[in-house]
């Protein structure tokens, strides 16, 4: 079942206020159901009957691409810094609380959103719902609790810059990119993570961090309203104010943005045993009808050891050890890549082998066992990645932060399976056809062109 999720009107449309609806049942008896409660914030919940955990997920649709200038890195301080103690909690009680009933809290920060999540028994969910929100509503952002985490943050930039798979990778998407905000690098430059100041970080946490911006999603052993009225409880503990026939945030413009990457050939000098390519080009948007296909041609390309670049660069040449394709996409641009690493001589042969398998496959199609193959990986990759509740927390989160669309396990099967190979072989003659970025990493002068016709 395809389900488009309420729109985000006013209260006077019906929309907004303490309801429910159930916008999904499924097999084995799990319900989802949302909620838009007082201040606008989004309760959705998949209750999954049996499980006696609950993972629960407090997101704001904020990320490193909605970053003011001299803001910068903000976006990744708050993911720290809401760990470092709250005016009713010190960083020490907050790790606390999570260990000593043997749940796992973290967060994450990416390109479109944030999430502050915990997994615990079913019998602790009161309390981790009253602990991360306390954390995303009354954070101190202390001083000198903000000096020390610059330390640690520019130590995990440093630790990434170590790793030259990553470095292809953030290149890459820099120089697809271009000028786009979706270029910028999640975690921030050393330069800016050292330059920016804490009135920044608290005015884009002030600005960001409101009812109106808040999606709370759980799944697992759980009752949507006592996870509502726990949320409502501890956000009006934290002293925000919920007031009746506040709306949610509009979702982000979906319009196709104009991207002015750089094509062409940029290589990176590091000193390391194996050089890193990335060769790709802009794509699909999140909400691109397409999506699916563009999974199949993923599986077909780059997605097991039975895709065509695993046997051809790897089982058939030796050249690689690891070699795949991707594809990220985003409210407004997205981008395909294919990834191998190889021997610094083998760089020229490589790129040469990457760009023919889409050539290839972009001029003769797929054959009816790749497509069996590829339809049937995607199926059980689809429903084995749900068998947790975590993975189903996410999915709600992406529904209704990114698409407004809720997809069951049933309809998601079932959208993968209608693709066919022509429209595989569609998708794979526009990237084929699209302006190249080949990013490569290794022990390489800047200027080298690996034998390539550019």
């Amino acid at each position: 079942m395809a389900i488009t999720l309420l729109p985000l009107l006013s209260a006077a449309d019906g929309h907004a206020g303490n309801d429910s609806t159930i916008i999904s049942g499924q097999a084995g008896g799990a319900v989802v159901r949302r909620s838009v409660l007082p201040g606008g914030v989004r309760v959705l919940t998949e209750s999954m009957p049996g499980q006696r955990s609950a993972t629960i997920g407090f997101w704001v649709g904020v990320g490193s691409r909605d970053e003011s200038e001299g803001q910068h890195g903000s976006t990744h301080f708050l993911e720290h810094l809401l760990f470092k103690g709250t005016k009713r909690r010190t960083a020490l009680e907050i790790a606390s609380a999570f260990d000593e009933v043997g749940g796992e809290s973290n967060a994450a920060t990416a390109k479109e959103s944030t999430c502050y999540y915990a997994r615990v028994l079913d019998t602790d969910l009161p309390m981790a719902i009253d602990v991360i929100a306390d954390m995303v509503t009354s954070a101190v952002i202390d001083p000198d609790e903000l000096e020390q985490e610059r330390d640690v943050i520019l130590e995990e930039i440093a630790m990434d810059g170590d790793d030259p798979t990553d470095v292809a990778h953030e290149k890459f998407v820099a120089a697809v990119m271009g000028e786009h905000a979706l270029g910028r690098p999640i975690g921030g430059t050393p330069e800016a993570i050292k330059a920016v100041p804490r009135e920044s970080v608290w005015e884009h946490y002030q600005k960001h961090y409101r009812p109106e911006t808040l999606v709370i999603t759980a799944a697992g052993g759980l009752d949507h309203d006592v996870v509502c009225t726990l949320v409502l409880d501890a956000l009006r503990t934290a002293g925000w104010s919920l007031d009746e026939g506040v709306v949610p945030v509009p979702r982000r413009a979906s319009d196709p943005a104009s991207i002015t990457g750089t094509a062409g050939l940029l290589v990176v000098n590091r000193q390391v045993e194996q050089a890193n390519i990335i060769l790709g080009c802009p794509s699909l948007r999140a909400t691109d009808p397409r999506r699916f296909v563009m999974s199949v041609l993923n599986s077909i390309l780059g997605g097991g050891m039975s895709s065509r670049l695993f046997q051809e660069i790897r089982e058939k040449r030796g050249l690689v050890y690891s070699t795949y394709s991707f594809a990220s996409s985003y409210a407004d641009a997205g981008y395909f890549g294919m990834y191998a690493g190889c021997a610094p001589a083998k760089v020229g042969q490589v790129v040469g082998l990457l760009e023919a398998e889409l050539e290839k496959l972009a001029e003769h199609g797929v054959s009816d066992e790749e497509l069996r193959k590829a339809l049937g990986q995607l199926s059980g990759g689809i429903v084995l990645a749900l068998e947790d509740s975590g993975s189903r927390m996410s999915r709600l989160g992406r529904a209704e932060l990114v698409t407004g669309e809720y997809f069951d396990i049933d309809e998601s099967l079932s959208r993968v399976r209608q693709v066919t190979a022509a429209e595989v072989q569609d998708l794979a003659r526009e990237l084929a056809a699209a302006p190249r970025t080949i990013t490569v990493v290794g022990p390489f002068e800047e200027n080298e062109t690996f034998g390539l016709a550019l």
